[in-house]
């Protein structure tokens, strides 16, 4: 698979799970209803649906919206998640739940899927729910590995049912949970305070992970094997988690997909302040942070989410992060699990530009207005002014057309946002004793072609509709056709966990070369046995 770079350090048990990211499945097809699958949990009865996968005579059971926690209603609105409440009867879990509180027309311009075309549900505040998706294979007894997906979308936007997990599991034997957590300032604001702590967006994931350890087992999965992964800003929730005490031991493996809570994107804040801007923004400006919290209980949800430049982010010195991450990764404050990071080779190619409203801004760029904008970027990442010029020059090398600054100007945000985060992510993982592997993915979607410039690549999130099947998601035949190609040949069903995997599955297996890594490298086609240490010149 030509269009996916690999590198790891030595570590054999995880690079057959590392298949979990190179993977294409086919898609999830919901076929005549053969029957309608219930599960006995320990809060209740839960009836789901089942659907059947193309290309493959497997089956899968859905259940959807399966509450983990209490509905976040009333006073619980900036509460820590509260265990969820047994029910009487059977609960119906076969149609979609409604997605956080969000701004609906912001996910929709986001397109975080592989085209234009992306399944839009109502929104509420009662949305603290998961999905799971189970091989019907499955008898009493048996332990499948757990794959618990946390999606993406700069905390703002986003849903457990922007990916469908049906293929992922049939063709993977595993079985798939998607969550929910509140987004916004439903999730993120904070004074500062025991009145509104913040961080609520992370707990809630955290009570999913609890809830799968309670709950998984008559689903078919097991507990003890537990791996969480997401793209963006959901990759950022995996490494919080990963630094967190409050999730020690609710998982065993790790995925960052573009996505590192270290990244500038993501600096904790001062809460007080931003929470009196938005309060002030809503009419319930206070010197008061319980007279604060107590107007904005009293607001409608949706009332609240229709303010805009609101700044969101984690909260440090609370239980979710005693500590900055940064602390916590030099102090070495996190398990030793396996753990796969990644990043595409465009970053910045569109997406993030749209959604950040500057793409606009990249026509007609000069050298000079190429500094301009890049300064602040430089700056936090404490770049001398006096110096600036020359790292510019460095990422022009030698262009000053149109094409070349606006390949600039992506290049570095990549770099600052992604690249860099990830690579120091990973070096402390590293001195920590973790298998920790390295990925680049470098295929651009056909599909693309619909709504982005040729000129993008490797676009932010694009790999998450390969992880799912996305290629396959469409009736079109030439998308179809385009991407069929990128199907890899791997041995068996037990690829992402098993003890064994053929070295043609993963094309390239790096061990590294301290201090440094270098993702910019065209990997040779070396087996396992034969590869090099990777060298950096100096």
């Amino acid at each position: 698979m030509t269009n996916m770079r690999t590198t790891a350090q030595a570590g054999s048990s995880v690079r057959v799970w590392m298949a979990c990211l190179l993977l294409i499945f086919p898609t999830t097809v919901i076929g005549p209803k053969v029957t309608q699958p219930e599960v006995d949990t320990p809060l209740g009865r839960v009836r789901g649906r089942q659907v059947g996968v193309k290309d493959t005579d497997r089956m899968v059971n859905v259940f959807l919206g399966i509450p983990f926690a209490q509905a976040p209603l009333g006073p619980l609105r900036f509460s820590a998640p509260l265990p969820p409440q047994p029910w009487e009867g059977v609960r119906d879990a076969s149609i979609n739940p409604p997605m956080c509180l969000q701004d609906v027309e912001k996910m929709i311009n986001s397109r975080f899927g592989l085209n234009e075309k992306m399944k839009i549900f109502p929104i509420s505040e009662d949305c603290l729910t998961l999905n799971i998706y189970s091989p019907t294979e499955i008898t009493a007894g048996d332990k499948r590995p757990v794959m618990v997906w946390i999606h993406g979308g700069f905390l703002v936007v986003g849903s457990s049912t922007s990916q469908d997990g049906s293929a992922l599991a049939a063709y993977g034997d595993v079985v798939v949970v998607t969550v929910q957590y509140r987004l916004g300032i439903f999730g993120f604001l904070s004074t500062g305070d025991k009145h509104m702590p913040g961080n609520r967006g992370f707990l809630d994931v955290v009570a999913a992970l609890r809830w799968v350890q309670g709950n998984i087992a008559p689903f078919g999965g097991d507990p003890n094997c537990v791996t969480i992964f997401g793209n963006s800003a959901g990759g950022m929730i995996v490494s919080s988690l990963f630094l967190s005490p409050m999730s020690a031991g609710l998982f065993h493996r790790a995925i960052s997909q573009s996505g590192i809570v270290t990244t500038i994107m993501m600096e904790d804040m001062k809460p007080w302040p931003e929470a009196q801007n938005f309060a002030n923004s809503v009419a319930c400006g206070s010197a008061s942070p319980a007279k604060l919290v107590q107007c904005l209980l009293q607001k409608e949800g949706k009332d609240l989410i229709t303010k805009k430049n609101v700044n969101i982010s984690y909260i440090v010195n609370d239980s979710f992060f005693p500590q900055r991450p940064e602390k916590l990764l030099a102090d070495q404050q996190f398990p030793t699990v396996p753990y796969l990071l990644g990043v595409t080779n465009h970053e910045f190619g569109w997406l993030l530009l749209k959604s950040l409203n500057i793409l606009d801004k990249l026509e007609h760029l000069s050298r000079e207005d190429l500094l301009e904008i890049s300064q602040p970027f430089l700056a936090v990442m404490e770049v001398p002014p006096e110096i600036m010029p020359t790292v510019i020059d460095e990422y022009l090398d030698n262009g000053s057309d149109e094409s070349a600054t606006r390949y600039a100007f992506q290049e570095l945000l990549g770099d600052i946002s992604f690249i860099i985060p990830t690579l120091n992510f990973s070096k402390y993982l590293r001195d920590a004793g973790c298998s920790v592997f390295l990925y680049e993915f470098q295929h651009t979607p056909s599909s693309f072609a619909k709504f982005k410039p040729a000129w993008v690549k490797a676009d932010h999130a694009s790999e998450n509709s390969f992880v799912f099947g996305g290629p396959f998601l469409t009736d079109e035949s030439s998308l179809l056709g385009k991407n069929r190609h990128l199907i890899p040949r791997l041995p068996g069903s037990k690829m992402i966990f098993g003890e064994q995997m053929s070295p043609v599955s993963i094309r390239y297996l790096w061990a590294w070369s301290k201090p440094h890594l270098n993702l910019n490298q065209i990997c040779p086609s070396y087996q396992p046995s034969q590869r090099p240490q990777r060298k950096r010149s100096s």
